[in-house]
């Protein structure tokens, strides 16, 4: 709908009307029926005929006027306008009044009217001779009545009306508008862009403003609106003329009101919700993004992968900062947000201005930055004395799932224990931290935050980036470590003559080869212990390295010393 036109000045009557005036010709008593002289051939009548001219009635038509010869006298055609005129109250020839009743609108009539009931003896000097037969070919184009009110038809209504159009809302609606006769003067369709008002506060001709209070999103509806509800006499000054009778066919996409909120609707809550989300938190969710008629815009399931952000913090629009607070993991929601929270009136992409938006969320897992692990033990052997520290070997099975229950991976389908050294930093920190204080046969469950395990980037094909894990383990072996800073220690009182033990040929000097010979053999015996979950030749090879000083690839008694000799080395 365009508003309302600027004022113009109405085109000249036509010659039937300026006649008339000339002659003082009075219309017939309405109700009397056609003259016996009167001839009235109806040539074509349309299929549907909801309403017929009566007297009263403003009509516009068409016509073409000739004489019995053929000799046109006149045409509105000529003219490019209709002839526009009140039926049965004297401003037409009595014939033409007579005629015009009972017509359909893209009605066509042929009228013989005898010189009584047209410009009688007289005539009209030097238009229409005295006593002339008036031959009149008639379209109506348009009927309506000052008694009429605006028609509203529903031609379809969806199943579910929540709500519907108030005065004051702001609605997008797509409209055909066209003429009673069915010609079509404009189309928000054509645009490819809906109609974007506000309703009931005179951004509109009065008759729309009317017939849209009370439709539903979805809704169609077709809205007959008279000439005084819509641009009057005047027309718009461009494509609708004065006095025409409008007809719209308006789907309504979109409403909602400037002092709306979100709304939020439940779909899926969890019997168990432990923890809901806050300001400040960080969720992973996944999303489907429609306008409010269900046109689809945007979505996380065709993106495979979760949008994640921060909640209350303005990382997201406005909407959806306050529609994701106080969401359980496992959560469904649907949160509707109003333009005015959303995008607003310009849009983004693909989302018009003005767009309610409706998303489809499912929560898949939330942190805060400030969250530590969390341990909960359920099993615990009778004897649970012997607890992990960090240099501990420890062997143990696990199933790791996401917060959703997801499962990434599992050694119990692997089919062998994972293992590792507490506290080398063979782990993410959270399952460090986790498999701390543990007992053998112990079984508990870690929930590992992203900043203590894959972080943002997580791991490619694997896991997801910022995702809190969840670890169920069971420790089945620890081997006891070595005190921080070893890599191998004596388990007995050392040899004071160690060097003249190692350097079996007594020259003085110890290869690598002898140096591991004598390492392994204490170890074998009891004697030593290396330090458990590394590689042993690698420890041995780096006790060589530090105790060969000058790198000459051999160590002499000169550089050889022990671990309390050499605070710096932690080889002996």
């Amino acid at each position: 709908m365009a508003p309302r036109a600027r004022g113009r000045r109405p085109p000249p009557p036509p010659l039937l009307l300026l006649l008339l005036w000339v002659t003082g010709q009075a219309a017939p008593v309405a109700g009397l029926g056609l003259d016996a002289e009167l001839q009235v051939e109806r040539r074509s009548v349309p299929d549907e005929c909801p309403r017929t001219v009566r007297s009263g009635d403003f009509v516009r038509y068409h016509y073409v006027g000739t004489f019995p010869d053929g000799q046109k006298f006149d045409s509105s055609y000529d003219r490019d306008s209709t002839f526009n005129v009140f039926v049965g109250k004297g401003q037409l020839i009595a014939g033409m009044d007579q005629a015009l009743v009972g017509m359909c609108v893209n009605e066509r009539r042929f009228v013989k009217i005898p010189p009584k009931l047209a410009y009688g003896s007289e005539g009209v000097s030097g238009v229409i001779p005295p006593d002339s037969v008036l031959h009149f070919d008639v379209l109506l184009m348009d009927i309506w009545n000052s008694d009429d009110q605006v028609q509203v038809h529903t031609y379809f209504k969806p199943p579910s009306c929540p709500r519907t159009i108030q005065v004051s809302d702001f609605v997008r609606y797509h409209y055909n508008g066209t003429f009673l006769d069915g010609t079509l003067f404009d189309s928000s369709h054509n645009r490819m862009k809906t109609y974007d008002t506000y309703v009931g506060i005179g951004w509109l001709i009065p008759g729309m403003d009317k017939g849209l209070l009370g439709m539903c999103v979805g809704e169609k509806r077709i809205i007959t609106i008279p000439p005084f509800l819509a641009y009057g006499e005047e027309g718009d000054g461009k494509d609708i003329p004065g006095q025409a009778s409008l007809v719209f066919d308006v789907a309504l996409l979109d409403l909602h009101n400037p002092k709306d909120g979100i709304s939020i609707e439940n779909k899926v809550v969890p019997e168990n919700c432990e923890r809901r989300s806050q300001s400040g938190d960080f969720l992973r969710y996944h999303y489907n993004g429609t306008l409010l008629d269900g046109t689809f815009f945007d979505s996380s399931y065709s993106r495979n992968r979760t949008f994640d952000t921060y909640i209350g913090q303005g990382y997201v629009i406005a909407g959806m900062d306050e529609g994701l607070l106080g969401v359980c993991i496992g959560e469904k929601r649907r949160i509707v947000v109003p333009p005015h929270l959303g995008y607003g009136e310009e849009g983004r992409g693909n989302i018009p201005g003005s767009a309610v938006l409706v998303f489809d969320i499912h929560v898949i897992d939330f942190h805060n930055p400030s969250d530590s692990i969390s341990i909960t033990s359920h099993y615990k052997p009778p004897d649970c004395s012997v607890l992990s520290k960090k240099g501990d070997y420890l062997k143990y099975h696990y199933n790791a799932s996401l917060l959703d229950g997801t499962l990434l991976d599992s050694t119990w389908n692997l089919g062998k224990t994972y293992n590792i050294v507490l506290g080398s930093g063979q782990v993410v920190l959270g399952m460090d931290m986790g498999l701390r204080e543990m007992c053998v046969g112990e079984k508990r469950t870690v929930i590992i935050p992203p900043h203590l395990g894959y972080g943002e980037a997580g791991v490619d094909g694997e896991v997801p980036g910022s995702a809190v894990l969840v670890f169920d383990i069971e420790l089945l072996e620890l081997v006891a470590g070595l005190p921080e800073g070893y890599m191998f220690i004596w388990n007995g009182e050392v040899s004071p003559n160690l060097f003249e033990e190692i350097d079996k040929d007594g020259n003085g000097e110890v290869l690598l080869e002898e140096f591991s010979e004598y390492i392994h053999a204490q170890v074998a015996s009891g004697k030593g212990k290396l330090a458990p979950g590394f590689d042993a030749e690698m420890i041995v090879k780096n006790m060589f390295t530090n105790q060969d000083r000058n790198g000459d690839g051999k160590v002499t008694a000169e550089e050889f010393k022990l671990k309390d000799q050499e605070a710096k080395h932690d080889e002996l």
